[in-house]
């Protein structure tokens, strides 16, 4: 969960990220962490901070919409949990900075669905749902302003679905080797490339009763 990246990675270990000479931070969701970002404000906080780098209190409370006292709040609830920390290279006088300590979170929800403790059962089906309701914003946004970005990215884009029968364990499969393409593209493109932007890529992939 600069790039917010919040990665279920179906029922077995999850296969190490490739690095592109940098190293990226990806942080193994355990039940204490599930809980801290069991809520809609740090879920968006942790979002704004990975995606737009750092930032303060009142900086994500414009963003975002909130009161600063509200971000305030939530970001010491994450901080607690380990989350974010601050930047205090970044700030002047009584100015607190914040950023994330991680690049992006990978979790097993099935793992948090069969927990002892309901809370927790509760907290991953909360960030399921947030995370899919994210989805669906990112691209109904990107489809509201389609027209505004140059012909080159109208015609690059793509919104997909398929169809095909498979066992669990190809499904898996396909996950994981979707996964490995995404990420060798990653650090291919300089940050100063000219007509570059950063790509959103989701990948839902899921069962549906036969018809």
């Amino acid at each position: 969960m600069p790039e917010n990246e919040n990665t279920p990675e179906g029922e077995k270990a999850p296969r190490p990220y490739r690095h592109d000479g940098t190293d990226r931070r990806i942080h193994n969701v355990d039940a204490r962490t599930l809980r801290a970002v069991a809520h809609p404000l740090r879920l968006r906080l942790l979002k704004s901070l990975r995606d737009s780098g750092p930032a303060t209190a009142s900086q994500l409370g414009e963003r975002l919409g909130e009161s600063s006292g509200a971000t305030s709040y939530h970001l010491r609830q994450l901080a607690e949990a380990g989350l974010v920390e601050d930047a205090p290279e970044l700030g002047k006088g009584r100015e607190r900075w914040w950023r994330s300590v991680h690049d992006g979170s990978m979790f097993e929800s099935s793992d948090f669905r069969k927990h002892a403790d309901p809370e927790v059962r509760g907290a991953i089906d909360f960030v399921l749902h947030e995370t899919a309701t994210s989805h669906a914003e990112e691209l109904n946004t990107w489809l509201g302003t389609l027209n505004d970005w140059p012909e080159e990215w109208q015609r690059s884009w793509d919104m997909s679905d398929f169809k095909i029968r498979l066992t669990p364990e190809l499904a898996l499969e396909l996950s994981r080797k979707m996964h490995d393409l995404v990420e060798s593209y990653r650090g291919t493109v300089p940050e100063d490339t000219e007509g570059s932007a950063v790509v959103r890529t989701h990948l839902h992939t899921f069962p549906r009763p036969s018809e």
